[in-house]
């Protein structure tokens, strides 16, 4: 598609893509291991925690992660060194800087399906932008890597929400749509969260899984003939430290820290449930009422996949109802948490059954705080 069109300036959703690693690790698996790191660790420190000098670890299991998360199984790039007690993290030979990074990489299988599904090539896209929370390095930036990949004219960068990345995102893209500057732009969120996450940690190792996700947002007058109307958005921050990783290039100034656990992913889980749930159906709530709409009305809610109490709680607050798998369905069974890809799965997986005409919303929230939100119409 390269014909000289008339622009409107009104944004839309064409399509979007979806790459999921082949290996899985289930929660049995994850258990298993953690639990054979835990003895280990607690034979080798006997002597110091008989002494009271220091705490033993204790065993995870299936059923506190399932409780805790409603998590029961995640995607991942690199299965067995995880679940090796000796390393439980991800690891794969370090790429030369002539190949393709392996975000790129990822984040290149994506944005090719959504240009597929929209029927677009190279030419018609004008931006790249990468918005995702675990960048590989900070420059040269991902997005302009993955334009070159994919062999687009124009210009490209990288933003970091956290887990709101993709719909910061899509305003972002939305806005460029509007003021005339971009006719198509790629949102592309490649998130390897293994590398982030603490496998030795009880509360947090089953939290994350890899995967990247791709949105095209185009002006109205690209749209293929089934597109999603981007009726309207609003995005809130709010600072917190319960969601922190301190890792980054400064820590080598300070080598005492090195090494430490908070240069992972730490939460106060707790503290973020009852602060971000109030904050999110709030905000939905109100960008609603500004819209016209109904919050109650949304025939679909595709919400960041985090913990599933949280999205029962958020859901209920803004349907005035408990929410039903059809009105809130959820990929964080099986995929886990993907940080800021999260929303845009579930959104992916469970929207071509919708009618033309209803009304759905696109949320994310995490760290920050942050909170993103997408209103959209199903046109067909």
């Amino acid at each position: 598609m390269t014909k000289k069109i008339e622009l409107t300036g009104r944004p839309v959703i064409s399509s979007t893509g979806l790459f999921t690693p082949e290996e899985t690790i289930t929660n049995e698996e994850l258990v298993e291991s953690f639990n054979a790191y835990v003895e280990r660790f607690n034979a080798q420190n006997a002597q110091a925690i008989d002494a009271g000098e220091m705490e033993p670890l204790q065993p995870s299991s299936v059923e506190f992660i399932e409780k805790a998360s409603g998590i029961r199984a995640r995607h991942v790039m690199a299965k067995d060194p995880i679940l090796d007690p000796e390393v439980m993290a991800p690891r794969w030979p370090e790429r030369s800087n002539e190949e393709l990074s392996i975000l790129a990489e990822i984040g290149v299988k994506a944005a090719r399906q959504a240009l597929e599904r929209a029927g677009r090539d190279a030419a018609d896209v004008d931006a790249v932008l990468c918005a995702a929370s675990n960048m590989e390095r900070p420059y040269p930036a991902m997005a302009i890597e993955i334009q070159r990949e994919l062999g687009i004219d124009g210009f490209g960068f990288d933003m970091n929400v956290a887990c709101s990345s993709a719909t910061f995102g899509i305003q972002t893209a939305a806005d460029y749509v509007r003021s005339g500057n971009a006719r198509s732009v790629l949102v592309v969120s490649p998130e390897i969260t293994s590398g982030h996450l603490n496998w030795r940690d009880r509360d947090s190792h089953f939290i994350f899984g890899d995967v990247a996700t791709a949105v095209l947002v185009e002006d109205a007058a690209m749209a293929p003939d089934e597109h999603w109307d981007i009726l309207g958005t609003r995005l809130k921050t709010v600072f917190s430290n319960n969601i922190r990783n301190n890792f980054g290039f400064l820590n080598r100034a300070s080598p005492e820290g090195q090494g430490k656990a908070d240069k992972l992913f730490v939460q106060e889980g707790r503290k973020v449930f009852k602060e971000v749930v109030p904050m999110v159906a709030e905000m939905i709530v109100t960008e609603a009422d500004k819209l016209g709409l109904d919050p109650r009305g949304l025939r679909r809610l595709w919400l960041h996949q985090a913990n599933a109490g949280m999205n029962r709680l958020i859901a209920q607050r803004v349907l005035g109802h408990e929410a039903s798998p059809d009105e809130s369905p959820t990929v964080l069974d099986t995929y886990a948490n993907t940080s800021s890809a999260g929303s845009i799965i579930a959104f992916h997986k469970h929207n071509e059954d919708l009618a033309e005409g209803d009304v759905g919303l696109i949320c994310s929230f995490g760290a920050g705080y942050s909170a993103g939100a997408v209103f959209v119409r199903k046109m067909a």
